[in-house]
């Protein structure tokens, strides 16, 4: 669903940074649809190897850039994009005021994520999941943060919303720059970064 909204936008020659990407699904698929160059951010070093291989077999090794470990601690090593993308990354991440605004501010054209929606059903599910994985002894926690607080952090670093789609569980909305920030995008994007660092 996050890939038709994109799509749909227009990706052809557009370089994209995917945050929380995972083995790189998000950006191969972009890349398969015109877009020049991808970013890959994530804090999982097997998920970094299994993207690399992932993109040389399918021939796009030379369009694809890595970045491993945590996209806020790593922000001086993440450049901005036309298309950014999160997806099911804010709901892993406790921080996500800094996570949102810092990634919001590096996108140059569209914002496109995905997150549990404002549902007590969800917020229910999701205090059972963290509740278990502290008792298991895992290190992982999902949170369900407020999407009217991402989409006020969004706004506030001159994104627009521009669709949304999803499923009972899963919210999945694309922001697009406004035309009136939208060329200075790169410079307030790297100077954001730097001051919350």
């Amino acid at each position: 669903m996050l890939l038709d909204l994109i799509r749909a936008e227009g990706v052809d020659g557009a370089t994209i940074l995917d945050i929380g990407g995972g083995i790189g699904v998000i950006d191969q698929e972009l890349l398969r649809a015109g877009a020049g160059r991808a970013t890959l951010s994530d804090a999982s070093p097997a998920s970094v190897e299994v993207a690399r291989e992932a993109a040389a077999a399918a021939g796009l090794a030379d369009r694809m850039s890595y970045v491993e470990g945590d996209a806020v601690r790593r922000a001086s090593d993440i450049v901005g994009a036309d298309v950014v993308t999160l997806d099911r990354v804010i709901c892993c991440y406790p921080d996500v005021e800094s996570l949102v605004r810092l990634s919001a501010a590096r996108a140059g054209r569209l914002y496109g994520i995905v997150l549990p929606r404002d549902r007590w059903v969800v917020r229910v599910g999701i205090a059972l999941e963290a509740a278990w994985f502290r008792l298991t002894r895992r290190r992982y926690r999902p949170f369900a943060h407020p999407n009217r607080l991402v989409d006020a952090l969004a706004v506030s670093q001159g994104l627009e919303p521009v669709a949304e789609t999803g499923t009972y569980f899963w919210r999945v909305a694309l922001f697009r720059r406004a035309a009136t920030v939208r060329a200075s995008a790169t410079g307030t994007g790297d100077a954001a970064w730097s001051s919350s660092r």
